[in-house]
């Protein structure tokens, strides 16, 4: 299938001027039409909804961009591809493990409260 600009801004949840800026960071190249227009197709919406996937796990674009343009070089670059995704879930991981020492702690805090609220509440 085919999309247009609009059509893919929709699919995809991005702004057209997110469309653009990732265009001209390297992260996408939608091909043209003979008006010279943007079209996108379902690889492209594959290859987007990765893109966000590595956005929200917090990849920052610099290695985003790096990881597009070693895609666009093709299989030569597999490894290292794969090496910087190794890296980027050793890096998840890690804010992962974090995230649950904080919610340890906030869960230990409001077990905190529960019992001086229960207790309070029991001496009157």
């Amino acid at each position: 299938m085919v999309y247009s600009i609009g059509e893919f801004s929709k699919l995809t949840g991005l702004g057209i001027h997110t469309l653009r800026y990732y265009e001209h960071e390297g992260l996408i190249a939608p091909e043209r039409n003979s008006g010279n227009r943007r079209c996108y197709s379902d690889k492209d919406l594959t290859w987007i909804y990765f893109i966000k996937r590595l956005k929200d796990t917090r990849m920052p674009i610099r290695e985003t961009s790096h990881y597009a343009k070693l895609r666009a070089a093709g299989d030569s670059t597999l490894s290292e591809r794969m090496e910087m995704l190794v890296q980027h879930r050793q890096a998840l991981n890690e804010q992962i493990a974090q995230l649950q020492e904080h919610k340890i702690k906030l869960d230990d805090k409001i077990e905190f409260y529960r019992k001086e609220i229960e207790r309070l509440h029991d001496v009157s």
